[in-house]
């Protein structure tokens, strides 16, 4: 009966784990889709400023495209932080993926992804 109990809890461990990377995966997605969205307002900004500048001025930004070249700079500062966050995600599921692959020894407790503890030499549990 004990069998089935370990085995029931490791079904559950994997389950969870399986849920915690695609949850991980859709929040990686949504953040590529918010990085095209600002890149996307910055082509839009950039064409406006160029069709704005070519038509009415040749060698100075006037102050009317100022907030043109500022909404560009935000977005260029969002799409920075929406990356600096894509990039923590990465790491946090490497770091759950890294940690799921090792096994704790029986014997002498030390974490290993092998068949045999590096350690003591024990079989590691499955």
């Amino acid at each position: 009966m004990a069998f089935f109990n370990d085995l029931t809890q490791k079904a559950k461990d994997v389950a969870a784990v399986a849920a915690d990377k695609a949850k991980d995966a859709a929040e990686l997605t949504k953040l590529s889709v918010a990085v095209a969205g600002e890149q996307r307002e910055i082509d839009k900004n950039y064409r406006t400023i160029g069709e704005w500048f070519v038509n009415e001025y040749e060698g100075e930004i006037p102050d009317a495209v100022r907030d043109m070249v500022e909404a560009v700079a935000a977005s260029k500062a969002k799409i920075a932080e929406l990356e600096a966050a894509k990039a923590a995600l990465k790491d946090s599921v490497a770091a759950i993926v890294e940690e799921s692959a090792e096994k704790a020894c029986p014997i002498c407790g030390a974490k290993a992804d092998s068949k045999f503890c590096p350690q003591c030499g024990a079989p590691m549990n499955s």
